[in-house]
Formats: structure tokens, C-alpha cells, sequence
């Protein structure tokens, strides 16, 4: 190894280590020793320091790692996730979570389970908690196993055991009081690690050192930067960055409404305003994420088209004379072709590099998750800027992880330990169930991770339809309506994460093991052209009209239910 490639590897070590010390003496420092610590950190978390950690929790491996990369591959179609997630978290913020806070469940099981006046409902929804969280848990284990591989110089599989063993020490120990300081280090190394290198090659590229700027400015030729990326595009035989549409306007409609409901019916977000003393300070807290988490989104569409460009005009710039010498491929190249995420095929047997979006294309994989980690060593950045980035992926693949592994720990131990089986359970007791359901959730996220069914962000997009299809219903109709009753409301969770689980088994395989889908990915059997990552918006719709039809048909709620509807309604 040259010694650059040692001072890399031995920096990276240094800052990727000092953080996860951090994060394991956070840990050890806010240990949980009560259930109340556990599951909402003690309920008096400072409403700027929650808006810090729910910001980190929002902002996954999906987010930082893969967003991005989407964008920079899909272009305009990409745009879904910014507009889809942002969305999605102002909804939560202002239409869910104050009601939820007022009403005072630590979980959102629990809250499904006292509006509905029923244990049956309350085990419906712990159920699709599970299916929807452990799913997301999987696209998170996706991002840890890419940059442990890449930055550990370990292979995918070995990165992911790590990961898996980091994530056990810290989120196991210290439950919800333990992640909540362990996030908010994590976000600021995130930003940091994620705004450093926009800064960095914007200058670069445009002379302005403002990424959101730099994406309208001018190069050194006097083109903008995105007709520029648009011509070489074209030239390549991609389609045009500015104007791929993903599919159809339809399939980007309902991908977009997906994002945004199954955003606003995710547990771990909605828990995080429990750890706030009021629901004055929950309001507030939610204004603060929406502040932190605008500073990444604003800068990913930034990210994402210099990314691609710089990328573009390594490898296989039209107009040179000749393309890139696979023998004298970049250092950054070579690196990632180790992690197997990036493949090149020497199909003309000329020994040069042809990138393109025709049948001649000799980069047979370039895995989009690979993006935003490799975009520093691409712009040739210094070294502590690449193992910045590294840090910072790690740090929002973990925070996430650890979110929504609380979120399955506490609804199987509090809302059906607790909740329907052993209801005189011990708190001792209780707070050991939470952390063994932990552990085993951890083995199980781990499991699937070893063979994701899409990329990073295309993971937890399935995750948020299946909260989409079946949470969010559920909680809207539990606030805004005082008539619906608990059969509808079961009969509405069962059909729509029932369409929705079908729907995308059959095209991406049964628990996504490919080879038992069984109309495969084809389009033409999709419905009205809508993808699988798409149809949580379909689910949803499905869950009111089952709910309204099946309500009809049963008594009326009764009178201590529509009071505390009427109670948390009330500003």
C-alpha cells in the first residue's frame, strides 16, 4: 500500500474510532435503570437538544448515504425522496405528533390500543410496526455494511458483523436515554462530514463555496452546471439529468404520497416527542429537526449532480480523445472495486474504460450507495475530509438503527409483554424482555442485510409504504375522527399492509428473497405502471375505505373513547 493510501487508512481508523468511543462512553454514561429512562429517556430532554437527535434519527443511512446517490443516477425521478421524506416529517410534526404527545403513550402501539379500546388492535399494530421497522432496520444494515467494507478494507459481509456488534453495545445498554445523547454527537459529526466535502468541490467546480448556490452557477467554461451534466449525459446515452422522470408522473405522485404517509406513521420518529417534558416543547422540538434536518436536505441535490459529473468526467469524458486506461484507473477506483460495489468488464479487450448508458457500457456495477462515501476520494479532497465521511455515514446508519430498534424492542416488551400477556410484570423484568427483543431484532436486521432487496434508500422506501399502508391510517382516523371503531380500524390495518405486503412480495419475492417473486419486477404487471417502493400510497388508500366500510357495520364507540378524542384534540 503507497503511503497516501496508509495515512488514509490510518485517519480513518483515528476518526472513526474516536467517534464510536464516544458513542460506547455515552452508552456506559447514560445507562438506562429504569423503563421510563429506557423508552423516553427520562421524558425531560431539552427541546433543541431532541430536535438534534431526531434530526439525527430522521437523517438514515438512506439520507446521508444513498439519497444522494439516487439523485445522482435517477436525477429529476430522485427527487421523490427530498420531496417525499421533508414532506412527510412536516406532516408528522404538525398533524400527529402534538396529539400523540397530549395523549401521553410512550408508544404508538399503545396509543393505537387505548383509542381502540382493544388488545386486538394494539397486537395488529405492534405487528406492523415490526414488519415496517425491521425492513427499514435492513436498509440501514445496507449502508453499514458499504462503508465498513470500503473504509475498514474488510469485505461487505465482515462490515456488516461490525456494524451489527457497535450498534448492540450502545442501543442495548442504554436504551432511549443512551441514543438520545449518542444522536446528537452523531449529527454533528454527520453534518459536518456531509457539508464539508459539498464545500469543498462546489469551489471546485463553480468558485462558489455555497453547494445550494453552486448547483445554478457557472463552470470554468462558462456553462452551467447542469446543462453541462445534461449534454454529457446525453452524449453518453443516459437520459438527461434534469428531465428523468422516474417512470411516470403517476408512479412519481404515488411514490411521493408513500414517502410522505409512511413518514408520518414511523414509530421511532413519533417517540422522540415523548423524551420532551410538554407538548409546548414537543412543537418546538419538531421546529428545531425541521432546521437541522433542512441543512443535509437542502445540500443533497448539490451533492448529488457534482457527484455525478465529477464521476462522468473521470471516467469517460465525451470529447477527449481517448477514455480512461483501466490500468491507470485512480486509486478511488481501485479502492471500491475491492468492496465488490464497483465492477468493470473489458468488453472490446481495448484496455480502456467505456461509461455509458448504452449496450457498450463496460461499468457493469456501480452500486448507487457508493456515491456520496466515494465522493470526496473522487475530487481528490484531503485525506481527513474522506475519513470525515466515512465517520458520517457510519454515524447515520447507526443512529437510525438504533431508533428503530428501540421502536421494536419497546412495542414487543411494553405493548405486547407487558400490555397483553404479563400485564403484572416487574419493572426489572420489563426493561430485560426490552433488551433481549433488541438483541434479537438486531440478529434478525442483520440476516437480511446480508442479501438487501434494493439499494439502501429502495429498502427503506418499502418500509415506509408498509408504515404508510397500515400505521398511518390508524393514527389519522384515531385522532381526526370520533366514529371509528375498533373492528374498522383492525380490519382497515390487516387490508392495507395485507395489499401492500402482496403486492410488493410478489415482485420483489416472498420476505425478498428473489427467487420466490412470482410475477418478478416486470412492468407490465405492475398497477396502473405504480412500482412496489411506490404502493404504500395504494395500502393506505385501501386501509380508510376497508376501516369506513367495516365501521358501518358495528356499534358505536363508546363514550370514555370519543372523550378522549375530544380531550387531545383540544389545542
Amino acid at each position: 500500500m503507497d503511503s497516501q493510501g496508509m495515512e488514509l487508512q490510518t485517519l480513518t481508523f483515528l476518526i472513526v474510532g474516536i467517534t464510536f468511543a464516544i458513542y460506547v462512553g455515552i452508552a456506559f454514561w447514560a445507562r438506562a435503570s429504569s423503563t421510563d429512562e429506557f423508552y423516553v429517556a427520562g421524558g425531560d430532554i431539552h427541546p433543541i437538544a431532541n430536535g438534534m437527535a431526531t434530526a439525527a434519527d430522521w437523517m438514515s443511512a438512506a439520507s446521508f448515504i444513498s439519497m444522494a446517490g439516487m439523485i445522482a443516477f435517477l436525477g429529476y425521478g430522485g427527487s421523490v425522496f427530498l420531496m417525499g421524506w421533508t414532506g412527510g416529517y412536516v406532516l408528522l410534526a404538525l398533524l400527529l405528533a402534538p396529539y400523540l404527545r397530549k395523549h401521553g403513550s410512550f408508544t404508538v402501539p399503545g396509543f393505537i390500543g387505548d383509542r381502540y379500546y382493544s388488545k386486538t388492535a394494539r397486537v395488529v399494530a405492534v405487528a406492523c410496526l415490526i414488519i415496517a421497522s425491521v425492513t427499514y432496520v435492513i436498509g440501514q444494515m445496507k449502508g453499514i455494511g458499504v462503508a465498513f467494507s470500503r473504509f475498514l478494507e474488510v469485505d461487505y459481509d465482515q462490515g456488516l458483523m461490525i456494524g451489527m456488534v457497535i450498534v448492540f453495545i450502545y442501543a442495548v445498554m442504554g436504551g432511549m436515554k443512551g441514543i438520545t445523547y449518542t444522536q446528537i454527537a452523531q449529527y454533528v459529526i454527520m453534518i459536518i462530514a456531509y457539508t464539508i466535502p459539498a464545500i469543498f468541490i462546489s469551489f471546485m467546480l463553480t468558485g462558489n463555496p455555497i453547494p445550494q448556490i453552486g448547483l445554478g452557477s457557472t463552470l470554468d467554461d462558462g456553462s452551467f452546471l447542469l446543462d453541462k451534466l445534461d449534454q454529457i449525459m446525453g452524449e453518453l446515452g443516459f437520459k438527461e439529468y434534469t428531465t428523468n422522470k422516474r417512470l411516470s408522473l403517476l408512479n412519481m405522485f404515488f411514490y411521493t404520497l408513500s414517502l410522505m404517509i409512511g413518514t408520518a406513521g414511523l414509530p421511532h420518529v413519533i417517540m422522540r416527542f415523548f423524551t420532551v417534558p410538554s407538548v409546548k416543547a414537543a412543537r418546538s422540538s419538531a421546529g428545531w429537526a425541521l432546521v437541522f434536518i433542512a441543512v443535509l436536505y437542502t445540500t443533497a441535490p448539490a451533492v448529488s449532480a457534482m457527484a455525478r459529473l465529477k464521476l462522468v468526467a473521470t471516467i469517460d469524458q465525451p470529447g477527449e480523445e481517448n477514455n480512461l486506461a483501466y490500468v491507470e484507473r485512480p486509486s478511488w477506483f481501485r479502492n471500491w472495486e475491492k468492496t465488490g460495489l464497483l465492477k468493470f468488464e473489458d468488453k472490446n479487450n481495448d484496455g480502456l474504460i467505456q461509461y455509458t448508458g448504452r449496450d457498450d457500457n463496460e461499468m457493469v456495477k456501480v452500486d448507487r450507495d457508493i456515491m456520496v462515501l466515494a465522493n470526496p476520494e473522487i475530487a481528490g479532497l484531503p485525506n481527513w475530509v474522506i475519513a470525515l465521511v466515512a465517520a458520517g455515514g457510519l454515524a447515520a446508519a447507526l443512529s437510525t438503527a438504533a431508533g428503530l430498534l428501540l421502536a421494536i424492542s419497546s412495542s414487543i416488551s411494553r405493548d405486547l409483554l407487558k400490555g397483553v400477556f404479563r400485564p403484572n410484570i416487574s419493572e426489572k423484568k420489563e426493561l430485560m424482555a426490552s433488551r433481549i427483543a433488541m438483541a434479537v431484532s438486531i440478529v434478525v436486521a442483520g440476516y437480511f442485510g446480508f442479501n438487501p432487496p434494493d439499494f439502501a434508500a429502495g429498502t427503506v422506501a418499502l418500509a415506509f409504504g408498509l408504515a404508510a399502508s397500515s400505521i398511518f391510517p390508524a393514527l389519522m382516523m384515531g385522532i381526526f375522527s370520533s366514529t371509528m371503531n375498533k373492528e374498522g380500524a383492525i380490519a382497515g390495518m390487516l387490508a392495507g399492509i395485507g395489499v401492500t405486503l402482496l403486492y410488493v412480495f410478489q415482485h420483489k419475492g416472498i420476505m425478498f428473497i428473489q427467487s420466490t417473486s412470482y410475477l418478478g419486477g416486470m412492468e407490465p404487471n405492475w398497477f396502473f405502471g405504480i412500482e412496489p417502493n411506490a404502493f404504500g400510497a395504494i395500502g393506505a388508500i385501501v386501509n380508510f375505505v376497508v376501516a369506513y366500510l367495516v365501521s358501518k357495520r358495528y356499534a358505536d364507540i363508546p363514550l370514555s373513547v370519543k372523550d378522549m378524542v375530544a380531550r387531545i384534540r383540544q389545542p
